[in-house]
């Protein structure tokens, strides 16, 4: 009777580590693999992408109450940035309101619009990268990237 019950034991502790330690060693390389992967396909993309995806998050915090997720705007108060010719005819002028806000009239696809945009304390890399996410949203393509020495040169 002890025997068994010795053996039985054994049997238990010796599947039980089993078992474990093929969990930790399968959990370990599934989580290494995924970094690499992750870190591969990161250094793939090209610094418009990237600062796209940065430009994302700044978009949903800050713009996307008045402008929405479609960057349709209300038509009322707020303009499109969605097939916007201000935004892509006017760049300085665009990254001057988000920098430093923006009030007075504007005309966006020929609608006039007259309401203040506050200035939001974003850094001069998140004026960047919410202009290249907005530039190449919904419609809007442009190839070309908005650097962070365009945003730095432009003044109060």
């Amino acid at each position: 009777m002890l025997t068994s019950k010795l053996i039985l034991g054994f049997a238990i502790s010796l599947s039980s580590a089993f078992y474990f330690s093929n969990t930790i060693q399968a959990f370990t390389l599934h989580k290494e693999s995924d970094y690499l992967a992750v870190a591969k396909v990161d250094q793939e993309k090209t610094a418009l992408e990237k600062s796209i995806a940065n430009g994302k998050e700044v978009y949903a915090d800050f713009c996307m109450q008045c402008h929405l997720a479609s960057g349709k705007g209300d038509s009322k108060n707020f303009p499109t940035l969605d097939g916007s010719d201000w935004l892509s005819k006017k760049n300085t002028q665009s990254i001057h309101a988000i920098k430093f806000g923006q009030s007075g009239e504007i005309v966006v696809n020929g609608k006039k619009f007259n309401s203040t945009m506050p200035s939001i304390g974003l850094s001069n890399q998140e004026v960047a990268d919410v202009m290249n996410y907005i530039r190449n949203s919904w419609s809007n393509k442009n190839p070309k990237i908005i650097s962070l020495e365009q945003v730095e040169a432009v003044k109060q």
